[in-house]
């Protein structure tokens, strides 16, 4: 792979796609939405990316892909989090057969949200692991060993 400068979500992206992701879904909202606008430009061979109708149906899609073996990725802002609760909390006990990963923006101030939350306290309540990049780079190491 040759060496590009770009910003933290383009890396999570690149990083997932270097992973061999195979299905991403998410709802539009900043500071997420370049996540899945990256992979829709880039137009990998072998990755199937979709909006969704709203952050549930999203993490709902993606889950699908990981019971069957895939490796799937969901996206969305820390306020889509709440909107996703349900499977989410489930998924985080019934597990799934590939792998999945779950990229939450938060948006500290808030600066583009409605809201200030911390969904680290949220991954904590679920019984999650958690990745907390500080730089593009560790981005997109991180999200390629998730």
């Amino acid at each position: 792979m040759t060496k590009r400068v770009c910003m933290g979500n383009e890396a999570i992206a690149l990083g997932a796609a270097s992973a061999g992701v195979s299905i991403v879904s998410g709802y539009p909202g900043t500071p997420s939405t370049e996540i899945i606008e990256t992979l829709l430009n880039e137009k990998i061979p072998g990755i199937k990316v979709q909006w969704s109708t709203n952050e549930k149906t999203a993490m709902e899609v993606a889950a699908g892909a990981a019971y069957s073996g895939a490796r799937s990725m969901v996206t969305m802002k820390q306020v889509g989090l709440n909107v996703a609760a349900d499977p989410l909390m489930s998924l985080s006990y019934v597990g799934v057969k590939g792998g999945m990963v779950v990229v939450v923006a938060d948006d500290p101030g808030p600066w583009s949200s409605q809201t200030e939350q911390d969904t680290r306290h949220f991954a904590k309540y679920a019984n999650l692991p958690v990745f907390d990049p500080s730089s593009p780079e560790e981005a997109y190491e991180m999200v390629s060993y998730a």
